[in-house]
């Protein structure tokens, strides 16, 4: 398997509001950079879609290692309350709905492809890779064009 290595991060202005997302995908020396934004989002959302859209791309099962400062996807894979939420028809364990399942069910298919290992990174610390994906997601929903976040129901 190929080895990637994979950055990303997910940024809102307000939350929700204005969103977007920037990725950084290594193999080798070769690097791409994406990124994208919506009309209205909450940020939770676009730090899921950064990882899905980083997944995406991936024409073959890789090795991946996924950079993310967000606490919230990190720890909903590392720590299994994904797939708890998706096993218990999409409530947590206080019962409450499970926010964000489209986008949840989009990123288990693909950590089913490849096998990836997540990495928390403290966010606005100086990481190279997360700062640069901040500025691709701020300028993805400051400059558009922006798309509708059609799974977005207004958590």
């Amino acid at each position: 398997m190929k080895k990637i290595d994979i950055f990303t991060d997910g940024a809102c202005s307000g939350n929700p509001g204005p969103g977007g997302y920037g990725v950084i995908l290594k193999y080798g020396s070769a690097v791409k950079e994406l990124s994208g934004g919506y009309r209205n989002t909450t940020n939770n959302r676009m730090e899921l879609m950064a990882a899905i859209t980083g997944l995406e791309v991936l024409r073959e099962a890789c090795h991946v290692t996924l950079y993310s400062d967000s606490k919230y996807l990190v720890d909903a894979i590392k720590k299994g309350w994904a797939l708890r939420w998706k096993k218990n028809s999409w409530k947590k364990s206080d019962n409450k709905p499970a926010l964000n399942q489209d986008l949840w069910e989009r990123l288990l298919l693909l950590l089913s492809r490849h096998k990836v290992d997540f990495v928390w990174v403290k966010g606005h610390d100086g990481h190279a890779e997360n700062e640069r994906c901040d500025r691709l997601a701020v300028s993805a929903y400051q400059k558009g064009p922006l798309a509708d976040d059609t799974g977005f129901r207004g958590q």
